[in-house]
Formats: C-alpha cells, structure tokens, sequence
C-alpha cells in the first residue's frame, strides 16, 4: 500500500463509500499476503517509502515469479541478485519486469516515478566495480533519486578522479565503490564535503580477501564523515543515500 492509496482508503471512508469497518479490514487484510514461502509486506511503502525488495540469490524462479505476479497488488517490485535463467522465467509469466544484467537487478514499475530533489553521484574505481554500482544505480531510480556514475576513477591513476570532481561536488550524497585496498572512499572523502557512503567490493587478488581488506580499509578511514556498509552491498549503499538525500 503506497501513501496515495491510503489516502484514497480513508477518503472513501470519510465520504461514505466504504463503512468504518470496511476500511479496517481493508487496511488489516492489506498488511502483507503469505504466500508460504513469502510473506509479501504491502506496507512496506507506506511505512518507509521503499518499495518490496525481493533478495533473488537462493530463491527459485517460481518463488520470484509469484511474488512478481501476485494479482491486486499495486506496488513497485525491485528483485536484487537475479540470475538471466531467473529473469528469463519471470519476465515470460510478468512481461513487463526489467532486467538489468549487468547490476543483476530484475524491477517492476506499476505506479510511475515521482523524481525527487538531489542527485546521487555512483563514484566507481575500476571498471570491474561497475556491477555493484548499477545494482545502486538501479535502486536509486527505484526509490525516486536520480544517479550520476563516475567510473573508474580509481587511485592508481589519481589525475582521472581531480577531473571529475565538479560532477561529484553537484551531488546531493555521493556513493564510493572500490575494491582492492578501498583507498578511494578515504581520497574522495578528502576532497567534497558531502556525506560519503563507501561500499567495498569483493574485487582483488587473494590477499583481497574476497573484499576484506577493502571494507578495513574503508573502515579505519582517516577521512571525516565516511560511512561504510557491507560488501558488494550497492543495495544499501543506495538505501542510505536516498534517505539522505531526502531528508
């Protein structure tokens, strides 16, 4: 249930098209919807303006394709860690899904988008960090913020990120993606004065860690004002940001 259906539920109920009663039960039968394995949260919207987030990764292309094709419902549908064989099976029983192969990301719009104030610079290091980065593209154009991608702008060549700096100055919040040692986030917290949200990314050779050694590194920032979430969590990092810059 989105803000403009409830209000449309108690107009109904001031104006006398539904009873007292009616509109109780539509909004205690309207909480969330089990489906057995899933139990789809309606309010979530209404609660805290994201839309359902379906997390793909070990789900089978059924469980996402009910949930995705769930009859009555109104709501915006993002899908994280979507395979193609997922994507395939859904989008054949719910056209007009959209995929996204690259961030892994499978989305649904029902209701159309109302864009809101201040852009969200994705700042990545190296190319091979672009999948994290559209997966918070992708979340961000869900939840209303408009994105900007910088990338490769890593500091093995620091020149390429001075260049790029008034784009990421015009930003509202700023989202760093790096692997590696995850120096990045602590060289562009250096040089904006916007909140800076670093994600670290599981990009490295073995000493890496699989994205450990980026997420201490970003963690022992010596940069003020850094924030950091988990790895390869471009879905957060996008979360926090749009709270932000909405606030």
């Amino acid at each position: 249930m989105t803000n403009d259906m409830l209000q449309d539920l108690l107009s109904a109920v001031k104006n006398g098209g539904l009873s007292v009663a009616e509109g109780m039960n539509a909004l205690r039968d309207s909480a969330f919807l089990d489906l057995g394995h899933t139990k789809f949260d309606a309010h979530r919207a209404l609660r805290n303006g994201f839309p359902e987030v379906v997390y793909g990764e070990g789900k089978t292309p059924e469980q996402v394709a009910e949930i995705f094709c769930l009859p009555g419902t109104q709501g915006n549908i993002l899908a994280t860690r979507v395979s193609p064989e997922m994507a395939s099976h859904v989008q054949s029983l719910c056209p007009d899904a959209e995929y996204n192969r690259l961030g892994r990301t499978l989305t649904l719009a029902r209701s159309p988008q109302v864009w809101k104030q201040g852009e969200v610079a994705i700042v990545t290091a190296g190319t091979s960090d672009l999948p994290v980065a559209e997966e918070a593209h992708v979340t961000c154009g869900m939840l209303g913020c408009k994105t900007r991608i910088i990338s490769d702008v890593g500091v093995a060549g620091i020149h390429r990120l001075l260049t790029c700096l008034p784009a990421i100055r015009s930003a509202r919040v700023v989202i760093v993606v790096a692997g590696m040692e995850g120096a990045l986030a602590s060289v562009v917290g250096g040089l904006i004065p916007q909140p800076v949200i670093a994600v670290p990314t599981s990009v490295g050779y073995g000493a890496s860690f699989a994205g450990l050694s980026a997420l201490l590194g970003m963690l022992t920032s010596c940069a003020s004002g850094v924030t950091v979430v988990n790895i390869d969590n471009g879905f957060g990092a996008a979360c926090a940001a749009c709270r932000i810059a909405n606030a």
